[in-house]
């Protein structure tokens, strides 16, 4: 886009584009909100967040059919709807930009959750025998 197109925001520069933050792997159940055109309803679809920043996600949905380009993300187990811009989307996989900043806070809680909720079945794991005792059905094996 040429310069005499291109509005007085193409220019401006903003920090928030250009700063990467630590990233955070986990596997969190979360909702996607998006309000439809001309305010008549909302869609809701469910997804994973497979890693997590404070400034952007990156998650799974099982269909991106429909899914406008701005939208808010509910993790499921927190009070919280967070305003998210697409950034990229390839297939089922959507990268995103939170619109503010999420509270470290915030963050802390969604990684510290991931972590207790992966240990807990971690422990149940290694609590499961590792081999069961079968008994032979009736009618097979060598008879008493």
């Amino acid at each position: 886009m040429t310069m005499l197109r291109a509005t007085h925001l193409a220019t401006v520069k903003s920090a928030i584009y250009d700063l990467r933050w630590e990233e955070f792997h986990v596997k969190r159940p979360a909702r996607i909100v998006a309000v439809r055109p001309c305010l008549t309803g909302v869609s809701m679809r469910s997804a994973e967040i497979i890693d997590i920043s404070q400034g952007g996600a990156t998650f799974i949905v099982s269909t991106t059919a429909g899914l406008p380009k701005h939208y808010y993300l509910n993790i499921l187990g927190l009070a919280y709807r967070i305003g998210c811009a697409e950034v990229y989307r390839h297939k089922e996989r959507i990268g995103v930009r939170f619109i503010n900043l999420l509270d470290p806070e915030v963050l802390r809680r969604v990684v510290r959750t991931d972590f207790l909720v992966g240990n807990m079945e971690a422990i149940d794991a290694r609590r499961a025998p590792m081999f069961r005792e079968t008994k032979p059905a009736a009618g097979f094996g060598v008879s008493p």
